[in-house]
Order: C-alpha cells, then sequence, then structure tokens
C-alpha cells in the first residue's frame, strides 16, 4: 500500500503530513503566513501567499517519500473564509475575508431584525453570524468594479479555501468544493446538498460564481504533473473541523470532539438525520463519503481559542512562546478572583453575539501576569463548558467523556482545567493532529485504499484520561461568576 499527503491549510500556519499505510506520520512540514488586520473587526488573508505556504511545505514533505509513494492527496481548511479570484489569470482579486472577520455584522443584523433566521435556520443549520461566507461575498461582489456582472459571465470564480487550492493544484481545471466546506458557506441546503436559490437570491449571488458540490471523499481532479514531478489525484477534501471529527473517529451517533485551535470547535455525530438546535447550536453536515447518504453533526463554535494564548504573547508579551502560558499559570493555585472572557471577535456559539468584547475582570493590585494567564486558560475551558451543556439539552443526553485534539490540547493543565469545569473525563489521544489524520483517512477511502470507515477502528489510541478532582458544589460557583463575566463582555457598549 502506498502513502498518502494530508494538506492541512489552517488560520495562521499550512502544514504537510505523509502517512505510510498504518496511518503513522512519516515527514511533514509546516510554515506560518501572514494575519491582515486592516481595520477593527476586519481580519484579511493573502489567498497567493496561502497557495504558496501549501506548494512549498508539500514540496518539503515529499522530499523524503518522493511523489512515486502518494496514492492520493487529501486537503483540509479553514471553513468559511471566503477567496474570489479571477478564472483566466488564476490570481485572486481582493484579500481573502477570514471566518474570524467581523465587518458585516450590521448586514446580518438587518436580515436577523427583518425576520430571515428560522428561514436560514431551516434551510441551512445556521444563525444568521458574519461568520460565514454568504455575507462576506456578499461584500466582496459589491466593492469591485463590474464584479457582479463578471461574476454571472462567469469570468470570477469563488470558493472557501479546500476550493482555491483545488484549482491551484490542478492548473485551474477544477472548481469544486465538498459538502462539509459547502454548508459552511450558508448557501447550501444541508437537506439537498445543493446550492440553493432562494438563499443565492437572498443574498444576491450569482450561481456562475460558485464551485460544484462533490462528496468528501471521492476523486476530485488531478495535480498539474509539474508541480511535483508527476500527477497526484486528489481524493478528500473536508473541513477542519468535520475532518477532526472523523479523525477521532467520532462515527457512532452521541461521540462527541473539541478541537483546541485558534478557536474551539465541538461537534458531536448525529448520523443521516440532522438535529435542529433549540439552544442556539448548528447543524452541520458531517461528510458525505462516495454515494452513501450526508451524515450530520451538531456543533458549537467558540471564535476565540488559543488565539488567546497568542495575544498573551504578541500583545500584552508576558510569555515569549505559547507553551509557557502552562508554567506561568502553574505558579498560582487559581486565578484569585480573575476572569477573562476572550470575546476579541465577539462570541459565537451559544451566544452569538458579534459585537462583544474581550473582558477582563475581578482585577486587583495583587493581580499578577500568573493570574492573568490562568484566566486565559480558564477562559478557553469555560467556554467549552457553555457548549457542552447546550449540546447537552439539544441531544438529550449526559455525556460523559469529551474526546479532544488540537494545539492547545497538548497542555496538561488547560486539559485537567477542562475536565474540572465539564465534571466529564477528557480524553486526549496519542496523535493531536486529528485534523489532517482525517483528511488522510477520506483520502484513503477515496482512492480506494480501504473500502470501510470500520477498516480504520485500529488507528485511535489514547494518551491521557483526565478526571475531574473538582466538586459539584465549585464548578456551581465559578460557572455563575463566568455567566456574571460573559454578561460584562456582552454588554460592554452599554455599560
Amino acid at each position: 500500500m502506498k502513502s498518502l499527503l494530508a494538506l492541512d491549510q489552517g488560520t495562521t500556519s499550512s502544514r504537510a503530513i505523509v502517512y505510510d499505510e498504518r496511518l503513522h506520520p512519516v515527514a511533514s512540514a509546516q510554515k506560518e503566513f501572514t494575519q491582515h488586520f486592516p481595520r477593527p473587526g476586519w481580519v484579511e488573508h493573502d489567498a497567493a501567499e496561502i497557495w504558496q505556504s501549501v506548494l512549498e511545505t508539500s514540496r518539503q514533505a515529499l522530499e523524503k517519500t518522493g511523489p512515486a509513494a502518494i496514492a492520493a492527496i487529501g486537503i483540509t481548511n479553514q471553513r468559511e473564509t471566503i477567496v474570489l479570484w479571477d478564472r483566466k489569470t488564476g490570481e485572486p482579486v481582493a484579500p481573502a475575508i477570514v471566518w474570524q472577520d467581523r465587518r458585516t455584522s450590521e448586514y446580518m443584523s438587518a436580515l436577523r431584525e427583518g425576520g430571515k433566521e428560522p428561514f436560514i435556520q431551516q434551510k441551512t443549520g445556521l444563525l444568521l453570524d458574519p461568520y460565514f461566507s454568504a455575507s462576506k461575498l456578499h461584500w466582496l461582489l459589491r466593492q469591485i468594479p463590474n464584479a457582479i456582472a463578471r461574476a454571472a459571465n462567469g469570468e470570477l470564480a469563488a470558493g472557501t479555501i479546500d476550493s482555491w487550492l483545488i484549482f491551484k493544484l490542478t492548473g485551474g481545471r477544477e472548481h469544486v468544493t465538498d459538502v462539509t466546506n459547502a454548508c459552511r458557506t450558508m448557501l447550501m441546503n444541508i437537506h439537498t446538498g445543493d446550492w440553493d436559490d432562494d438563499l443565492l437570491a437572498l443574498f444576491a449571488i450569482p450561481r456562475a460564481v460558485l464551485p460544484r458540490i462533490a462528496p468528501t471523499s471521492g476523486h476530485f481532479g488531478d495535480t498539474e504533473p509539474a508541480l511535483f514531478g508527476r500527477s497526484l489525484p486528489i481524493c478528500s477534501a473536508v473541513g477542519d473541523q468535520q475532518s477532526a471529527l472523523f479523525g477521532q473517529l467520532c462515527t457512532t451517533p452521541g461521540l462527541v470532539k473539541c478541537t483546541y485551535g485558534t478557536g474551539c470547535f465541538m461537534l458531536m455525530f448525529t448520523g443521516s438525520d440532522p438535529m435542529a438546535s433549540a439552544n442556539r447550536l448548528l447543524s452541520t453536515v458531517a461528510w458525505k463519503i462516495g454515494d452513501a447518504p450526508i451524515q450530520y453533526a451538531l456543533e458549537g463554535s467558540v471564535f476565540v481559542g488559543g488565539a488567546a494564548i497568542q495575544w498573551l504573547r504578541d500583545g500584552l508579551k508576558i510569555i515569549r512562546t505559547a507553551p509557557e502560558v502552562n508554567d506561568l499559570a502553574a505558579e498560582v493555585p487559581d486565578s484569585g478572583g480573575v476572569f477573562l472572557v476572550p470575546a476579541f471577535t465577539g462570541l459565537g456559539a451559544p451566544y452569538w453575539d458579534s459585537t462583544a468584547r474581550g473582558a477582563l475582570l475581578g482585577i486587583t493590585r495583587g493581580t499578577t501576569a500568573a493570574h492573568i494567564a490562568r484566566a486565559t486558560l480558564e477562559g478557553i475551558a469555560w467556554q467549552v463548558t457553555d457548549l457542552l451543556a447546550a449540546m447537552e439539552k439539544d441531544s438529550g443526553r449526559r455525556l460523559t467523556t469529551l474526546r479532544v485534539d488540537g494545539g492547545a490540547s497538548a497542555s496538561n493543565l488547560l486539559m485537567q482545567m477542562q475536565s474540572d469545569s465539564l465534571g466529564v473525563k477528557v480524553e486526549r489521544p496519542k496523535n493531536l493532529e486529528t485534523t489532517a489524520l482525517g483528511a488522510a483517512m477520506m483520502a484513503g477511502l477515496g482512492a480506494g485504499v480501504w473500502k470501510h470507515p470500520d477498516e480504520l477502528s485500529h488507528i485511535r489510541e489514547v494518551d491521557h484520561l483526565f478526571r475531574p478532582t473538582s466538586t459539584k458544589k465549585d464548578r456551581s460557583t465559578k460557572l455563575k461568576q463566568w455567566r456574571k463575566a460573559i454578561k460584562r463582555a456582552k454588554n460592554w457598549v452599554e455599560d
């Protein structure tokens, strides 16, 4: 059996990992790229720089194995970020607008006030928020001269990062996305798996500008031979959070994972029926493998997770590297009554308040950098606690174990805080890069390396199981304080 190349294109870096026939990583490369913040609340990427970072890391990872060993490429990517490019030149016509960007808050608020949210939620499983791609593309098409006409004429192409990368990898031959990414645009009907004419009309977006929608696992096209020395088949494209869900083998309804990256993303696999949320969570597509029916998940999204630690490093400069937060936070036994709500780009689920801003509360003359570091980790954990509480209400299930992954899950201190705040076990696998792993698994299925997901059941190995050490009374007291802090972050303008 041959190897698989996973391209993991994230919010702050691009990574390429080669997996052998046992799905063990044998080569990898990673490169960060520039974050652009042109105005408060605006977040942009240079799509051309992203493409170059993916190409460079892919070539570096292949230096060890060579392209001849690769059976297929799998792509996983930051979701909701939208790219608009010229089909003929293959170049972006504007900066990519990132999922964190809030520039369309007023537009989405107007749609909500106009009573459009129930209509949107029924078709897409989503709530009206700038997080999703539709309002970003609506904005882009109105900022560029003649863009709407050019889009309708097929001169421009739009898509999430997976579409952009596949277009570049195939030399412009393929303009395609998969159902997991398409469902996050707010333009796809999750029940039909196709672009919805009513939604396209609502956001005034021409169908001709959008990619075709394909299953998550299957043949998306072949790379240009000149890129890697030979043509390689692309056999999966999957949004990063759905990829992590699959990489954690949450393929039985009721299993839950949370990924700790730039943000925190909790998904519960619900099977072949989308579960409507009464607690402001999202119904989303989990994946579609070949001709099999679409599978669904329930999702809660925290916009700022590990990014809060980056803020301590780059903003406050109280740590030099992200892992130093653990040693600094461990210098004190508790946060000294300090709470940090990292709503730097608004609040995601279950609050969905795009106007909320970060709040650091409970500071005294005795507050130290260690207390702030500890409050930052606790703030991440409490946000995830809010998600699990909403998920339990929607599903009617009392969850006993949370599967975790992502860079910040390597922190024993944070994971113990998480177990204590949830009051449930937290299970961390040996391989934390489950996002890339999920893409490799999907590519293997798409290339026929495996016939069924059940053949992958032996892959997952547990590294550590964290058990709660706090009392129910302590959890309840701190949760009440956390909810007060959330209220301050939501009402900061009025106060």
